[in-house]
Order: C-alpha cells, then sequence, then structure tokens
C-alpha cells in the first residue's frame, strides 16, 4: 500500500507539471500571431514567476531598440523625464537653481554655481557649499546624478539640503521653483570688446543674443565675441533668425530630410557689420557648429578654439500614446557652402587647447577673462584687424 501511495503522488505530480508545461506551451502558441517583442512582452507578463513591471519592461525594450541603431545622438524618453526634457526645450527648468560639479563626489557634490535670484540663494546656498545630505538622504560617494535626482521634484515643493561650508555643517530649506534659464549673457570687456556667451539655441536664444548685441552696441561696443563653447545646440528657427541678423545676403543653412526633401535658409540684406570672433570647443554641438561654420565660410567671424564635435544629423521628437517619447535622427544638415560637418566638425582659423582645469573653469562659468587662453587670444585676434 505505501508504494501505491507513493506512486500515486509521483503520478499526481507529474500530471501537474505536464499539464502547467501544456498551459505555457498553449499559450506561448496562441501568442505567436504578433512580433517577437510582442511575443516576448506577452510570455513575462503571463509567466514571469515573480513581479513584471509592464512600463519598465517597455521603456527597457524601446530604449534599447534606439541603442540598437548605432547613432549617439538618437534618444529614447520615458514617461517620468519628458516633462523635464520638454522643459529644457523651453529653457526652463524646476529646482532650486544650481550648478553642481560632476566629479569626484567622495567628500559631497560641489555647488559651483548659484543662479541669481533664484531660490538657492534665496535660502543662502553659496558656490563652494558640499551638499552632503538631500531630505536627510546622504550622497557621500554617490555618482552626482543621485544628489540631481533627489533635488529635483514639484514646484513649491520643498528640500532640505545639508552642506559643509568651512568645515561647519549647515542645513537649508529651500523652495523648489520653476527657473527660467538665461540663455544670452553679455558683458562690456575692456578694449570696447561685446563678449556675449550663448548657453545653447532653445526657445529664445535668438531674441535673447539680438538683445544683448544691441545693448552692448549702446554702452559703446566696436567687436564682438560670440562663446558657443560647450553649446549643445537646438532648433535651427533660432539658428536661422540670428544668423540672419549677423550675415548679409545669401543662403545661410541647408537641411535635407530622410525623404531627400531639402530646405535652404536664406539671409537678407542686412547685417551686423562689426567685427566678430566665436569661441568653439569639442563640446560645440549641432546648431552652435553651423553657427560657426556659416560665420566662417562668409569670412565674417574669425573662429577660435578647439575643433567642434561634428554633430550634422537633425533629430525629430515623436510622441507615445502613454507620454513617452523618441528622439530620431531624421535627416541631415549642410553648410552655406554644403558641406557636411558629420565626425568633422569646425575647425578654427586660431586653434588654443586648454589643459582640463581651464576646460572645468571654462565649462562651469567660475573662469574671469583676463585667465581664458581662448577668449584671450580671440580678443587678440580682434585687435589685430
Amino acid at each position: 500500500m505505501k508504494w501505491k501511495r507513493i506512486a500515486s503522488y509521483l503520478l499526481t505530480a507529474l500530471l501537474s507539471v505536464t499539464l502547467t508545461l501544456a498551459a505555457v506551451v498553449a499559450y506561448w502558441s496562441l501568442s505567436g500571431s504578433g512580433s517577437k517583442l510582442e511575443q516576448l512582452e506577452a510570455l513575462l507578463l503571463e509567466c514571469f514567476i515573480g513581479e513584471a513591471d509592464q512600463t519598465a519592461i517597455e521603456d527597457a525594450a524601446a530604449e534599447a531598440m534606439v541603442d540598437a541603431l548605432g547613432d549617439r545622438w538618437s534618444y529614447y524618453i520615458s514617461a517620468d523625464d519628458y516633462a523635464s526634457y520638454q522643459d529644457s526645450k523651453n529653457n526652463s527648468y524646476v529646482g532650486i537653481g544650481i550648478t553642481i560639479l560632476t566629479a569626484d563626489t567622495a567628500s559631497g557634490v560641489e555647488i559651483a554655481a548659484v543662479t541669481e535670484g533664484g531660490p538657492a540663494e534665496d535660502a543662502g546656498l553659496q558656490a563652494g557649499d558640499v551638499i552632503i545630505e538631500v531630505d536627510g538622504e546622504d550622497v557621500r560617494g554617490q555618482d552626482y546624478t543621485v544628489t540631481r535626482d533627489l533635488i529635483r521634484g514639484t514646484a513649491g515643493t520643498i528640500v532640505e539640503i545639508a552642506v559643509v561650508r568651512d568645515g561647519e555643517t549647515l542645513a537649508f530649506l529651500v523652495e523648489r521653483r520653476s527657473i527660467a534659464t538665461v540663455v544670452a549673457t553679455g558683458t562690456l570687456l575692456e578694449g570696447q570688446i561685446g563678449y556675449i556667451t550663448i548657453e545653447n539655441f532653445n526657445s529664445g536664444c535668438a531674441s535673447e543674443t539680438i538683445a544683448a548685441i544691441e545693448e552692448l552696441i549702446e554702452a559703446g561696443a566696436e567687436k564682438f565675441v560670440f562663446d558657443v563653447r560647450n553649446n549643445p545646440g537646438g532648433y535651427v528657427s533660432q539658428l536661422v533668425e540670428l544668423l540672419d541678423y549677423l550675415l548679409p545676403e545669401g543662403d545661410i543653412f541647408i537641411s535635407e530630410d530622410y525623404l531627400g526633401n531639402r530646405t535652404v535658409d536664406s539671409s537678407d540684406a542686412d547685417f551686423l557689420d562689426y567685427p566678430m570672433a566665436i569661441l568653439v570647443n569639442s563640446e560645440s554641438y549641432s546648431a552652435a557648429e553651423f553657427f560657426a561654420a556659416a560665420c566662417q565660410e562668409y569670412e565674417a567671424a574669425v573662429i577660435v578654439g578647439t575643433v567642434t564635435c561634428g554633430k550634422g544629423y537633425f533629430q525629430q521628437t515623436f510622441e507615445f500614446s502613454d507620454g513617452s517619447a523618441v528622439g530620431l535622427s531624421v535627416g541631415k544638415y549642410y553648410t552655406p557652402g554644403g558641406v557636411s560637418l558629420i565626425g568633422v566638425g569646425v575647425t578654427p582659423d586660431i586653434i588654443v587647447e586648454v589643459d582640463d582645469e581651464t576646460f572645468s573653469a571654462i565649462y562651469y562659468g567660475t573662469i574671469e577673462p583676463e585667465d581664458d587662453p581662448q577668449l584671450q587670444a580671440a580678443i587678440a585676434a580682434l585687435n589685430e584687424e
């Protein structure tokens, strides 16, 4: 009787496993009508023994598909990140108004700059403070993105920031607010040099840059240096509007989409008749590069710095029903002379290399004009004309 009971148990267990496997096989066969990805997703959601997060699965799959193109300029944006992405394109964001250093976080995350009039400045935070905690979470030794993500949040909410300043630990309550990014900043340097830094070519770039130029002219500027180092580019419409203001009559920009449709943008006869120089570096991308290239081809400005990135594709953003999106390379850009910058970039008329420390100071805006070798080379070139 004992052996009969054991045999019965084994038979029951075997039958259960067989029925389960049969159900899986049957399900797998029934789901075979979709694409491989649809079949895989259905299998994971139905048969995985653990918890399967459908959104996480689809986000990972979408990002992998875009990465598989091998195009560094195409990217996937999750629904959670899409609002921030749109804010950046509109030159605004929700935060506290600080710039943080991205390296050497062992002792904390250093604040490189504090936005004038922003919530951080209002609360008392200063450049040079080292963040050690955000809302009670220790950020020492963690990647800077942890600090960044903890500080981000909803406008109107409060974040507690603990910092070390001159050996003393201080805590600040800071309100997150919507902050508008200043795109173009103008300064009148010695020798009547108008120095304008252009952060990007997103919304407001052209109008802010033109306003800065005209204010400097009223202040007595006789020559101009435009700084597009570390400028990631932006909208073609902003680039074309600014080039139209600066350059004489003629073609100023060419684009061609994936269907072969070619668009040529032109400038009218009015232009800025002042000596000009443009600062570029390896982190000058896209519209920033074509800004320099167009002025170089028209011999309207001397280009100073290092070879630019070489981004000649343009992207279009496609939004999906779940609120996520993809920025996909759908065409190519060309200079007024029909030259592609893909993988080549713009070679400056005057090449000035800088060391890592100087590069970092330029990036974070902590260098004084007299200590910036690239800016000084541009000024010297203008003064020789």
